[in-house]
């Protein structure tokens, strides 16, 4: 029986885990990965972070780089796995929880036929659970490559032809502009209004201007914090118009559907398209938690990271507090938030109270 289990070994768990030795409790992490920092190992070869150095610190340890710098995702790996062994981390790899319920005075966490158990328990698995794609991929022929961008490396992985990229997000972008420096022709499934900010503006990063105006600290119950976290976000250090003008890349609005090698668009149909990257985005997955209440975005209510359920904390949630909340450097915050309240909630066990109005 522990005191507290963090299930995920990211930026979140981690930051829990260094507050929680602050506070001298019993905990472990587990984690459904092979080592730290597999997250990012996964993601593709070209990965840099939008964040320049200054902005990437977790608790406890600063990002070694010099400031100013764009870390790529091995680096944001090393820096994870220094940050374990800095602070001697408990992590139990090849985890994966497949059911969490409340039980009495404790919570069970199962997985497979293994079972732990814990009187609180912090989920840091952060927001990407299940990739997502259009239903009507299957109905694609298989001599057409398709990979979601959660398994996309370089354009090694793709066949010689046309390539097209789906999604008009930040890794979507990032990808076509990868693949479009290839020369192939690429065709462009998304939104093209999509807005883009360059990384540095009048000598300074992007993020020394989000904090000199307060974008990184308002909350998402203000009313700016509100439009913020409902509208949608604008490209980061990719220059889109330019990007969609170059003649090897194809507008060709939004994919509507295939029959086999045929795929269908808003701008008409193509049959020579060879690559699919998939860079649709993922959905959240929580229902393995017994009992939680979800909101209309399928993510657990809550407030600030407490849950209705007592003993039950989330942290590392897009929005969760601030637009920083899912951030390497943000997500600190919200950690230093729960580490208050769990303290306090032990000096005054009513201290809770004060948070049940969130729920109502």
């Amino acid at each position: 029986m522990k005191d507290f289990i963090i299930i995920g070994a990211g930026q979140a768990g981690l930051s829990m885990a260094y507050h929680l030795t602050q506070l001298k409790k019993d905990y472990i992490i587990v984690d459904a990965n092979s080592e730290t920092g597999a997250p990012w190992l996964k993601r593709w070869d070209s990965l840099k972070l939008f964040t320049p150095t200054q902005f990437n610190h977790l608790p406890g340890l600063d990002f070694p780089s010099k400031k100013g710098y764009y870390p790529d995702k091995y680096e944001v790996a090393a820096y994870l796995k220094s940050y374990v062994a800095k602070f001697k981390i408990p992590i139990l790899f090849n985890q994966k929880i497949t059911a969490l319920k409340k039980e009495d005075d404790h919570f069970t966490l199962k997985r497979n036929s293994n079972m732990f158990k814990a009187r609180n328990v912090v989920v840091a698995t952060g927001p990407f659970h299940k990739p997502f794609t259009p239903s009507f991929h299957s109905k694609i022929s298989e001599d057409i490559i398709q990979i979601h961008s959660e398994h996309y490396k370089n354009p090694e992985q793709l066949q010689e032809g046309d390539a097209l990229v789906v999604g008009a997000g930040d890794s979507g972008v990032q990808i076509l502009n990868e693949i479009s420096n290839t020369k192939r022709q690429v065709y462009f499934s998304g939104d093209t209004n999509i807005s883009s900010i360059p990384q540095e503006i009048l000598g300074k990063t992007l993020w020394w201007w989000f904090k000199k105006i307060g974008f990184l600290s308002v909350s998402k119950f203000s009313f700016i914090g509100k439009k913020l976290s409902k509208g949608g976000q604008p490209i980061i250090g990719t220059d889109v118009k330019s990007l969609l003008k170059k003649e090897n890349v194809i507008c060709v609005g939004r994919t509507l559907g295939a029959n086999n090698k045929e795929l269908h668009f808003e701008k008409g149909n193509y049959k020579s398209i060879k690559n699919i990257i998939w860079a649709t985005g993922f959905k959240p997955n929580f229902e393995w938690i017994d009992g939680v209440t979800l909101n209309d975005d399928k993510y657990p209510k809550n407030y600030r990271g407490v849950s209705d359920i007592e003993g039950l904390y989330f942290l590392g949630l897009p929005w969760l507090y601030t637009r920083g909340s899912a951030t390497l450097g943000g997500v600190k915050k919200d950690a230093k938030f729960l580490s208050d309240y769990i303290e306090k909630l032990e000096e005054e066990p009513t201290y809770n109270m004060i948070l049940k109005k969130q729920f109502a």
